[in-house]
């Protein structure tokens, strides 16, 4: 069976940073989306960041909210895709769960995205 474990939330203040890791194991070999998705008190859920291998193109999708401070990356020999959040902001308060699925396509950050495998999440918070 599938499973994906998110850790690294916590507690900081605006300004500062913070890395989340998703372990993952059993997933489909064709599964080449990896995203993170996060939902504040109040909101609706929002992709921030994917990661995308398809053969030997390897990409990196970002949210607007988020571009330029946040980095997704994977490490395949371990089986773990990480997000970098610098320069955190009040606003990135959110369970942030990582997800996989076949593909991203357009609508990968959507709030209605599907994705057939979610991990449990790991809370961030951000002080101001």
């Amino acid at each position: 069976a599938a499973e994906l474990v998110e850790s690294g939330g916590g507690s900081v203040q605006a300004g500062g940073s913070l890395r989340l890791s998703c372990a993952y194991s059993g997933l489909p070999p064709t599964y080449g989306c990896m995203a993170w998705i996060r939902q504040g008190p109040g909101k609706e859920r929002e992709g921030v960041a994917a990661h995308e291998a398809d053969g030997g193109d390897v990409k990196q999708i970002y949210a607007d909210s988020v571009k330029g401070r946040f980095i997704v990356s994977k490490d395949s020999a371990k089986n773990v895709v990480y997000l970098q959040m610098d320069s955190l902001k009040p606003e990135d308060t959110a369970m942030y769960r990582c997800a996989a699925r076949f593909r991203c396509g357009v609508n990968w950050a959507s709030p209605s995205a599907g994705f057939p495998y979610w991990g449990q999440g790991t809370q961030v918070n951000v002080s101001s």
